[in-house]
């Protein structure tokens, strides 16, 4: 029998003013498998069907596991599944390296202490002083929730004075979906909101009982439809490295490199930095941005007008 369409659910929130693990597990668990079609995993295909992807017994056979096994699971119910069991489903599924850590953190989640989880996350002194003194590239700490936490004065040139803004809007998420400057800013603008999302997924796994995490994805979900959209695929990611097309209102076109470099005393913080291909029109925009100096931070990515 063909299984009824599910509704979207909306974020759910637990008691303590965190995200409902189970919720998460099982909506995470059903979009994974509606991305499958029968032919991709060598299935065959019995006709139309009423919701997308395989169906739950389908997803069984694929795993090795009974249907009621892995409904149970599928119903949010990850509390006594093994590591193998989960591992056998992430291959079923197809689920990229990303996906299958955040499978692993929502089915078998590690115990936090409560202080930890509200502890403000600081940088070392140490730290601060390297992004000081990196005069050239543009660099920047992000820790949980998107949070930027530290910049130099190339990344102020860059995406603007981060400084003039009140600590809780320093957070990527608010600003790629909340400020028309960002979104004029990035180039591929759907796929930097994207990436923002998968990062707050990754996040949500790891700490679903962070209420600050909670409130903000309850506030984009209200003031974004594209967040809503986003959120609502359960699609997760890891900060990596790639590249990024900006359009600074100062300099122009950008085509930048970035690198994200995880922070072994705390692997909630990540250094990202930014550089371009030596002798390129994007190499000469940033060694403008840099001769600027003060001028191009002021500017930064809200402003429209080239410094006097």
């Amino acid at each position: 029998m063909d299984e009824q369409p599910e509704p979207v659910q909306e974020p759910a929130s637990q008691s303590g003013g965190g995200l409902d693990r189970r919720a998460e597990l099982s909506e995470f668990l059903r979009t994974r498998r509606a991305r499958l079609k029968p032919e991709e995993v060598g299935l065959p295909d019995f006709g139309r069907r009423r919701v997308p992807g395989l169906r739950r017994e389908e997803l069984a056979q694929l795993a090795g596991v009974s249907v009621a096994y892995y409904t149970r699971l599928e119903q949010g119910n990850g509390r006594n599944v093994s590591a193998e069991v989960l591992d056998a489903i992430a291959r079923a599924l197809r689920l990229s390296d990303a996906e299958h850590a955040h499978l692993m953190h929502l089915a078998k989640p590690k115990q936090h202490k409560k202080k930890q989880a509200a502890r403000a996350q600081q940088v070392r002194p140490a730290l601060r002083h390297l992004l000081d003194s990196i005069d050239s590239v543009p660099a920047y700490i992000v820790g949980r929730r998107s949070d930027i936490l530290a910049w130099n004065r190339m990344a102020a040139a860059l995406f603007g004075d981060w400084a003039e803004l009140p600590a809780p809007e320093r957070n990527w998420a608010r600003l790629v979906f909340l400020r028309p400057d960002y979104r004029e800013l990035f180039v591929e603008w759907e796929q930097k909101a994207s990436d923002i999302v998968g990062y707050l997924r990754m996040d949500a796994g790891c700490r679903p009982d962070d209420p600050r995490l909670s409130a903000l994805v309850g506030e984009l979900s209200v003031k974004s439809e594209e967040f809503r959209r986003l959120w609502a695929a359960h699609d997760v990611k890891e900060k990596s490295y790639g590249v990024k097309r900006l359009r600074h209102p100062l300099v122009g076109d950008l085509t930048l490199s970035f690198e994200t470099f995880r922070m072994i005393d705390d692997a909630e913080q990540s250094l990202i930095t930014f550089h371009a291909e030596p002798g390129t029109p994007s190499a000469e925009a940033l060694r403008l941005l840099a001769s600027w100096g003060a001028d191009a931070t002021r500017a930064g990515a809200g402003s429209t007008a080239p410094p006097a």
